[in-house]
């Protein structure tokens, strides 16, 4: 770069001293800044116009591309008729709309939907609503939260206390009281290389039991869980893993939660992870993929029985006292419902569904390249462990993540773990693209 070029970028360039950057290195980042300032389909674009291949759908939300026209459109139009409307006691139709959407979506039994903004919400909203449901039938008792270690569940204090990544808690002191944890499923020596669902693992699910004997079922709310857990580095389920859990908290009375945020919306080449792995919660936390991205939102999905039991007393009183200013905004709810059109009107779902193998093969073909450990996948999510430097823990995949950056590509990382989350309209093209991208990467390390 020459010296008028140089001085032309850092022209461009806004302040960026006054903004904190969430979960990033905010020294070095405003020393080496990467800006966006536009994106299309599966493409970002740099503030100096350089075109980069997102492999992660934004950071894993981007379900259907960026800026897709349809949805634009309907953020656009809502806009220009209804900016805002309060949600207290008052309603819109496209809120309904989407709900109705939404619980036709889901599997059988869930049928309510409760708007929030993202999926840090949606997580804090459903361990309310286990909390009070249990009070509302007269099992107060029912105030412990079973989580599991590496579990990722937002950053409100519900979901760092049930989230099971040491780094999103050490800093913030006391948690929820009475929470407990699983263990977690994720083993290279027994699952290394595991395409699809690992076939160790399943007994796992049995530590429920003894935690349910520790504590007894009766002080017990929920167990909350991601069907694939995504922020830890795409760790998938072993076959029959969850359906054990949903065995164990139907014996006693437990109610289980999906945190879906990341799998839900055509992530695992169906609806949502409970339809894939043909298992279904008594509730599901919502969010990125829902509107495609484009406007924050979120929701928690919601059984028949719970909703039911909420709904005493005499009518006109207020059941949950719960809920945001933004709740199931009109911007929001237009764009969750265009985004639904394109899921379904381009048969995305299916297509996610379709790549999987291609996808599959191409992220395992990594297998035996430098300081590789682990390659495991499931639907259009995948993860490449890295074996890490001693001393310098994430600094491998972090400089796995500039290279790739500096050559087109965005992935993410996770720890010492690449993770990719592609939009679904990606190709066999583009597929070859990443891994062939981060296959050089691995390469000059």
């Amino acid at each position: 770069m020459n010296d008028n070029t140089a001085r032309q970028l850092d022209h461009d360039l806004p302040d960026l001293e006054s903004y904190w950057m969430p979960f990033t290195g905010n020294r070095y980042f405003k020393e080496h800044p990467r800006l966006i300032s536009r994106a299309e389909g599966m493409y970002c674009y740099t503030t100096e116009g350089k075109k980069l291949l997102d492999a992660v759908a934004g950071l894993w939300c981007c379900n259907a591309g960026h800026c897709n026209p349809k949805i634009v459109e309907a953020i656009k139009a809502q806009a220009e008729t209804l900016d805002y409307s309060m949600a207290f006691q008052l309603g819109h139709p496209m809120a309904f709309e989407l709900a109705n959407r939404l619980t036709d979506m889901a599997p059988d039994g869930i049928d309510y939907a409760f708007f929030v903004n993202s999926g840090s919400e949606a997580v804090d909203t459903s361990l309310k609503m286990a909390l009070a449901y249990h009070r509302t039938r007269g099992e107060a008792s029912r105030t412990r939260f079973i989580g599991r270690e590496k579990g990722y569940h937002g950053v409100g204090f519900g979901g760092i206390s049930v989230g099971g990544l040491s780094p999103n808690r050490k800093m913030f002191g006391a948690m929820l009281p009475g929470v407990d944890h699983l263990p977690h499923t994720h083993n290279i020596e027994h699952n290394a290389y595991s395409r699809g669902l690992p076939q160790w693992g399943a007994h796992l699910a049995e530590e429920l039991e003894n935690i349910v004997a520790l504590h007894d079922a009766s002080t017990i709310a929920a167990v909350i869980v991601e069907p694939i857990a995504g922020s830890a580095g795409v760790i998938v389920p072993p076959e029959g893993y969850l359906k054990r859990l949903r065995e164990i908290c139907d014996e006693h009375g437990i109610l289980l939660i999906f945190d879906e945020v990341i799998c839900g919306f055509g992530r695992t080449g169906d609806t949502f992870g409970a339809a894939r792995f043909e298992v279904t919660p008594d509730m599901m936390t919502t969010a990125k993929g829902l509107t495609s991205g484009t406007v924050p939102m979120g929701a928690v999905l919601a059984s028949k029985d719970i909703y039911d039991t909420f709904m005493t007393g005499p009518d006109g009183v207020i059941e949950f006292f719960h809920g945001y200013t933004y709740s199931g905004h009109p911007l929001a709810a237009a764009a969750g419902c265009a985004t639904l059109d394109v899921y379904q009107g381009d048969g995305l779902f299916e297509r996610a569904r379709s790549m999987e193998g291609r996808f599959e093969d191409a992220l395992h073909s990594l297998k035996g390249e430098p300081n590789v450990i682990d390659v495991r996948n499931f639907g259009l999510i995948g993860a490449v462990e890295l074996e890490g430097i001693e001393g310098q823990p994430t600094a491998r995949a972090m400089s796995i993540f500039r290279e790739c950056f500096d050559n087109g590509v965005i992935i993410r990382t996770t720890g010492d773990t690449l993770a990719f989350s592609p939009p679904l309209i990606i190709s066999d093209a583009e597929i070859e693209t990443v891994v062939e991208t981060v296959r050089t990467a691995l390469r000059t390390q």
